[in-house]
C-alpha cells in the first residue's frame, strides 16, 4: 500500500486531534474517557474506533491484570504503543501487519482485520501464574500441554529444550489448545495457522535477539493475527510490549533461580 493509499484511508479530520489530547487530565494520566469520538468499544487497556476502511486504536494508561482494572499509570498507554510500533515496524519484512500510521503516542490508525479466535502464544521458559501458563499446568500434573508432550523434571523458570507455540482460545475463560484441536474445530484452517505459527515464532526469535543485546530476556509474549479485507494475514493489535510479554533482567538470572528466587523482571507482573 502507498503512502498515498494510506493517506486516503485515514479516518481523522480535523478537531479529532485536538480530542485525543483533551483525554489527558492535569496529570498526564490517559483514561480514554474523555476522548469524545463516536464509536468507541472500551477494552480492558485500549479503546477502539471503527471507521468504514479503517481501526482506530488508543493505548491508555488504564493498568489491567486478571481481567481486573487495577489502576492508571501515567504515559503507560504512550510507551506500549510506541513500542508496538517499534517492534511491527522491526518484523514488517517477516509478517506484513495492521499499521497505517501513528499520529500520536497513544493513537495508531491500524487497517481492518478479522482476527482469527485463537492467542497466539510462544514462549521459551517454564513460567507463569495464570490458568493459561505452562507452569501452572505442570504444577496441577499436566504433561499434554497444547499438544506438547513435556517430560517429568521440569522446574520453575527453567530454560525449555526449545521455542514452542502454545496457543490459547479467546473465550470468555481462555484455554491451552492444540493445533490439530485448532483445525478440527474449524477456529483455523491448517494453512493460515500453519503460517501464523511459522511467523510468531520466527518474530519471537527475532525478539530474544534484540532483548539479548539489550541485557534483557524475553521470556514468552503473546500474539494476534487477522486477515484484512482482501485476505491477507497480518499481525495485528500489540507486538513484544511489557503487557503482552514477560522480560527478565538477564544479568541475574541464573544466580536468582540457583538460589530458588523469582528473576528480576520488567513486565506487566
Amino acid at each position: 500500500m502507498s503512502a498515498v493509499e494510506r493517506s486516503t484511508r485515514v479516518p481523522f479530520k480535523e478537531g479529532h486531534f485536538a480530542k485525543i489530547e483533551a483525554c489527558f487530565d492535569e496529570k498526564k494520566q490517559i483514561t480514554g474517557d474523555n476522548i469524545g469520538l463516536e464509536n468507541r468499544t472500551k477494552g480492558k487497556v485500549r479503546d477502539q474506533y471503527v471507521y468504514p476502511n479503517s481501526i482506530v486504536l488508543v493505548t491508555t494508561d488504564r493498568q489491567s491484570g486478571f481481567d481486573r482494572a487495577l489502576a492508571s499509570v501515567p504515559y503507560k498507554g504512550a510507551v506500549l504503543n510506541q513500542i508496538s510500533n517499534f517492534w511491527f515496524t522491526k518484523t514488517a519484512s517477516i509478517i506484513p501487519n495492521h499499521i497505517i500510521s501513528v499520529p500520536h503516542p497513544n493513537v495508531t490508525i491500524g487497517m481492518k482485520c478479522t482476527p482469527f479466535p485463537i492467542e497466539m502464544v510462544v514462549r521459551s521458559y517454564v513460567t507463569g501464574s495464570t490458568d493459561t501458563s505452562i507452569w501452572k499446568n505442570y504444577q496441577n500434573g499436566v504433561r499434554d500441554y497444547c499438544g506438547i508432550q513435556l517430560p517429568e523434571g521440569l522446574t520453575k523458570n527453567q530454560k525449555l529444550w526449545d521455542v514452542l507455540f502454545t496457543p490459547t482460545t479467546k473465550d470468555e475463560h481462555d484455554r491451552p489448545i492444540s493445533c490439530s484441536e485448532i483445525v478440527s474445530s474449524g477456529l483455523m484452517t491448517q494453512s493460515d495457522l500453519d503460517y501464523c505459527k511459522s511467523k510468531c515464532i520466527e518474530v519471537f526469535k527475532l525478539g530474544q535477539e534484540w532483548a539479548s543485546s539489550k541485557g534483557l530476556i524475553l521470556v514468552d509474549t503473546k500474539f494476534e493475527c487477522g486477515k484484512d479485507e482482501e485476505g491477507n494475514i497480518r499481525m495485528i493489535d500489540e507486538v513484544m510490549t511489557p503487557d503482552s510479554s514477560r522480560y527478565w533482567i538477564k544479568e541475574t538470572y541464573e544466580e536468582r533461580v540457583k538460589e530458588g528466587r523469582e528473576p528480576e523482571n520488567i513486565d506487566k507482573e
